[in-house]
């Protein structure tokens, strides 16, 4: 099963925050994020989804709220209307935003003055960009509720160490933080256009070794994703599969799904990477319009497999491989099922595409089904999370899958079967 793989990056969302500094505070709290009571350092859990960050988030007054950290973004989105209106955020002003994939732009609504708080995180006076309902419809992809996405602020302004064994974030105040070598090993990076660049990257493929750029992207859900636009770029293996790769704010992306024999970060090599060939009308154009040179990004299914800290201010990242993790193998759905997940708590499953050839097509399966049971299993019983796991498990496995295909209720046999 392809649960979206997804692809977060606003390429012209360049707006910031105003300057709030002459206003003052009730309680006289810092202006702009900070750490509260004066902490030098923050532990805030998180949870994954589909190799996706997402924390627990407060704005103004609000229960608690679920949002993605992705470095890919420039600003703090809201990507629920209902939440703004019972909040009772304003709008000052509309924006358009581009994003990535097949569809149109995006007008958004800018709101200002918000408290937003994460753990001992708080920012006052914090401007929101919201976004309308149907931009990305993450919660139906991701499996849970997701309200937002946030990033650049958070990396700008801490020092931010990702630990996704432990799920554990922490934010240190760049002047309290020290880097030591039993930490891991340092890398330069540049911040260019609200995203952090890492350089040196190896990549080994059809018996050639290349050095390339790439973004380090918390808001994607692949390993490696290759800019088709870039000079420096490599053609998809012969046995790439063409598919649908995910959704970006614009909408879907097509593309290739293969693998890299190689990719290399200074002494850390892992192999057999699973790389995706995003068609360039979809993903290469936009981005070659509106972001400096880069050659792929490295996303949520590759940095995990190290505990990874963001220093933007001094420059750098500090990775250190996790000895439970960095060997895992980069596995790929053999289903050939994209889902989304709809109804009260996302247990109301439907099939949102096939790839052509694949074990659900062989099966009969087709778009707009609705699964109601695995093996018997009942998928109110279930979650998003499982079903990515189950369609991994081993090649040859069967499943009786049980549909809803508009009034009638059928039953499929899929067996899985390794389609890269």
């Amino acid at each position: 099963m392809n649960i979206k793989t997804l692809i977060l990056a606003l390429f012209t969302l360049c707006w910031c925050q105003r300057s709030f500094a002459d206003q003052q505070s009730k309680d006289k709290e810092v202006h702009g994020l900070h750490l509260a009571h004066g902490l030098k350092s923050a532990r805030i859990p998180f949870e994954t989804y589909g190799n996706l960050i997402v924390v627990p988030v407060l704005i103004n007054k609000s229960d608690t709220l679920q949002f993605v950290l992705d470095t890919g973004v420039s600003t703090t989105i809201l990507t629920d209307t209902a939440i703004a209106r019972k909040l009772g955020l304003k709008s000052v002003r509309k924006m358009k935003i581009d994003g990535v994939g097949a569809g149109k732009s995006i007008v958004a609504d800018i709101t200002i003055g918000s408290t937003i708080q994460m753990g001992a995180m708080r920012s006052l006076y914090h401007n929101i960009v919201v976004m309308p309902n149907q931009a990305l419809n993450l919660s139906e992809y991701i499996g849970t509720p997701i309200h937002g996405i946030f990033g650049y602020e958070i990396f700008s302004k801490f020092v931010v160490t990702l630990d996704f064994r432990k799920k554990v974030l922490i934010l240190q105040r760049p002047e309290k933080y020290q880097y030591h070598p039993k930490n891991g090993d340092k890398f330069p990076i540049v911040v260019e256009k609200y995203r952090p660049h890492l350089e040196g990257v190896s990549i080994v493929a059809n018996n050639q070794e290349k050095k390339i750029k790439v973004v380090l992207d918390t808001g994607a859900g692949h390993a490696l994703m290759f800019n088709s636009s870039s000079e420096s770029t490599i053609a998809p293996p012969p046995n790439a599969l063409y598919t649908q790769l995910g959704v970006g704010l614009a909408g879907v992306i097509n593309g290739h799904i293969g693998r890299v024999p190689k990719v290399r970060i200074g002494k850390y090599e892992l192999q057999d990477v699973l790389a995706t060939f995003p068609d360039s009308v979809a993903f290469g154009a936009k981005v070659q319009q509106n972001e400096l040179r880069r050659d792929a990004n490295l996303g949520g299914e590759f940095l995990r497999r190290f505990r990874v800290t963001f220093n933007y201010e001094e420059g750098y990242i500090v990775l250190k491989p996790d000895k439970k993790l960095f060997d895992d193998a980069f596995d790929h759905d053999m289903s050939g099922i994209d889902l989304v997940a709809q109804g009260d708590g996302y247990h109301r499953f439907f099939i949102q595409h096939i790839t052509l050839g694949s074990p659900a097509y062989k099966a009969g399966l087709k778009e707009g089904d609705q699964i109601l049971a695995i093996n018997g299993v009942s998928t109110e019983e279930i979650n998003m999370g499982y079903l990515k796991q189950l369609f991994q498990t081993k090649e040859g496995k069967s499943f009786k899958v049980k549909i809803r295909r508009e009034n009638k209720i059928l039953t499929a046999n899929l067996t899985l079967q390794r389609m890269i």
